[in-house]
């Protein structure tokens, strides 16, 4: 009886306390325009959010903050809204470089303005956007003064205990002895687990997926220009974000191109008085292939300078020297890194109508980190006349400190030289340095008229669109982790997967191509001789799927021009869309993609995991009728001889479904005309 007493009075005392609660906080409410997912915002003891889809829990209540170095806290406890105001957004964008010509774009915004701790003055803001694909929240600034964050409480709370988390774990750098997860490659495959099976120590990159009552729920950021980027961390049914420090004392290493931070700051990161951080983004999907086409991130980007003509940014092709170690052969000259090897690379690019040919690591004096310091087998001035002779672009490969110590120097010189631009290496961390040296190099590449593909980084966070020359990224597993992985790893299933998380953020470098192809079985490494894992149909397909507007011809000419059929479609492949539609998908296991080239013609690409797959293509969303149908698919012994295909060319009545069959590890590619 005593404790059945004792039972009640915690009730009680609990709902009690709840109504106290209710009392003092306040309720604000946001819908986006199509009514499916709601945010409510409670403020008061402190500021946290709830979202919902279609009447469903999406995000139990999470809590938001800035703590400062001052010990004040924005959005902390008894915080009170001074203002509020709302607005409504409906426009169609016009993308200058992505997989869309249009994206019809809508949501509603809420702004909650809050009255500055008196040690500051002024005043702060934390602005709401609820979309039809998703929310997203961030915090602006108005202070009476400079200030330093020394973390950012962002949470995003499972609704229940059963959520799941398909994410890719980091793997830091050893430096002095020990692993050091703020600096990684940010190239790891993805694990799945439930979200309170996943280590509380250990980091995972952005995007991350939780997935619970039939929702997929993406989580990323957007507008990452001058703030630590965020990895997130599992902590008792929630996910929260953890941030690099600002680096204090750095040292340099790797021949003098990298950098490790040795001792950081007791801050994330050091602002001006006005500032607007990152958007916290979270995309709700219904299906997984909704994933496949997400637009959210380009969305809620801050748009390109419309007073800047874009005209000059060239998306296309590159011939890539370096995964297949320019083995070139069949020629009557020593093939490596000199003038004679990348001459073939240009005419094998102006032959098949490829738009660029890059120089990676090896064109500067090795130990220098001084891109002025070319080495002598290479005469950079003849290949660039060659290249324009043969209406062949150059990219230049930068290790990240070479870049950097000397960067509008640099830009200057080689832009004048007529260089295209730059692939830079080796930035290998997120911290506020790094992030803002990211946004130089877009920035001076604006001002020389230089693409800048950046490579060993982070995932793109919506810099793709407000500087269109940011042309690529990196931030995923790519092809070249095939060169030195043990026998027993799996890139296929990882292909199959890393386009529903990864790609929602932005574009992927991930430079596919292989005319070497392997089975499960018959593949293992090799850095001279590397080879793909699963079919040719594969490779071909990648192009479909994977979002990259500079896209790498990773295998080198030799190979391509005994296979001429898959180097033509390759090479004829668009890199941007007029259209992009995702038919069919299930993560880890396939995808079935559509994507609508500017001529008007239609692609179509399938991949699937190691399960041969046999689908039913229905393509009456074209509108029926018959079509001339161009097609390469798996071969009948693609199983054993992962590079057997088959080309044929027919006419399909698209008023009827299409049966594919794609071998284990294998792919599918149609082209469709009128």
């Amino acid at each position: 009886m005593k404790k059945k007493i004792c039972c009640v009075a915690v009730l009680m005392a609990v709902c009690v306390m709840a109504v106290a609660k209710a009392a003092v906080e306040k309720v604000y409410t946001l819908t986006d325009p199509s009514g499916k997912n709601v945010v409510k915002i409670y403020v008061g003891e402190g500021v946290a959010y709830f979202v919902e889809h279609e009447g469903k829990v999406v995000l139990a209540p999470s809590r938001i903050a800035l703590e400062l170095t001052g010990g004040e806290v924005l959005a902390g406890q008894g915080v009170k809204v001074a203002s509020k105001s709302t607005r409504t957004v409906k426009e169609t964008l016009h993308p200058i470089i992505y997989k869309q010509a249009e994206v019809k774009c809508a949501y509603n915004e809420l702004t909650l303005r809050f009255k500055a701790p008196s040690s500051l003055g002024g005043s702060y803001a934390v602005v709401w956007r609820a979309y039809p694909e998703g929310v997203c929240y961030r915090f602006t600034t108005d202070l009476g003064t400079d200030f330093n964050v020394r973390d950012e409480v962002a949470e995003f709370a499972a609704a229940t205990n059963s959520a799941r988390l398909i994410a890719s774990p980091i793997k830091g750098r050893t430096i002095l002895g020990e692993e050091n997860q703020w600096h990684t490659n940010f190239q790891n495959i993805y694990r799945h687990t439930a979200l309170n099976d996943w280590s509380a120590e250990r980091q995972m990159m952005l995007p991350a997926l939780m997935q619970e009552g039939g929702l997929s729920i993406c989580i990323t950021e957007v507008d990452l220009f001058n703030y630590p980027g965020m990895r997130l961390l599992a902590d008792n049914g929630k996910l929260r974000g953890t941030f690099a420090a600002y680096p204090k004392e750095v040292a340099i290493t790797t021949r003098g191109l990298k950098e490790e931070v040795r001792e950081r700051e007791d801050y994330i990161a050091k602002l001006p008085a006005k500032a607007e951080l990152p958007w916290r983004a979270v995309q709700i999907a219904e299906n997984e292939r909704e994933l496949l086409a997400s637009d959210l991130v380009y969305k809620i980007a801050r748009p390109a300078d419309d007073s800047i003509d874009w005209s000059w940014v060239k998306p296309g092709k590159v011939a890539w020297d370096w995964w297949n170690d320019w083995n070139i052969y069949g020629v009557d000259f020593r093939a490596g890194i000199n003038n004679d090897t990348y001459k073939y690379y240009i005419d094998f690019a102006s032959q098949q109508g490829i738009e660029y040919v890059i120089l990676d690591e090896g064109w500067a004096v090795p130990g220098e980190a001084d891109l002025f310091k070319i080495v002598p087998e290479i005469n950079l001035e003849e290949l660039v006349n060659y290249a324009d002779a043969h209406n062949v672009g150059l990219i230049l490969w930068a290790g990240y400190r070479a870049f950097d110590k000397d960067m509008e120097r640099v830009c200057e010189h080689y832009s004048k030289m007529g260089i295209k631009g730059f692939k830079i290496d080796f930035m290998d961390r997120d911290d506020q340095y790094m992030v803002d040296f990211n946004r130089r190099c877009a920035e001076m590449g604006v001002k020389y008229r230089l693409l800048i593909d950046l490579h060993g980084m982070y995932k793109p966070t919506g810099q793709q669109r407000t500087f269109p020359n940011n042309i690529n990224f990196e931030g995923v597993y790519g092809l070249e982790e095939v060169k030195w992985e043990e026998p027993d790893f799996d890139m296929v299933t990882y292909d199959v997967t890393f386009p529903f998380i990864r790609q929602v953020a932005g574009p992927a470098d991930y430079t596919q191509g292989a005319m070497r192809n392997a089975t499960k079985e018959n593949y293992f490494s090799s850095n001279s001789e590397p080879m793909s894992q699963g079919t040719r149909c594969r490779q071909l397909a990648e192009y479909i799927i994977f979002d990259a507007p500079l896209s790498m011809l990773c295998d080198n000419p030799s190979n391509y021009l005994r296979e001429p059929e898959c180097t033509r479609f390759i090479a004829t492949v668009p890199t941007v869309w007029a259209q992009t539609r995702p038919i069919d998908g299930k993560i880890g296991q396939h995808i079935v993609m559509a994507r609508q080239a500017h001529d008007g013609s239609w692609y179509v690409g399938a991949l699937t995991n190691w399960d041969e797959r046999d689908l039913n293509l229905d393509l009456s969303f074209l509108g029926g009728g018959v079509w001339k149908a161009d097609i390469f698919c798996d071969g009948v012994n693609a199983d054993r001889a992962a590079r057997d295909y088959k080309h044929t060319s027919t006419q399909l009545d698209l008023d009827k479904p299409y049966q594919i069959h794609m071998a284990p590890g294998g792919g599918f590619v149609m082209r469709l005309t009128k």
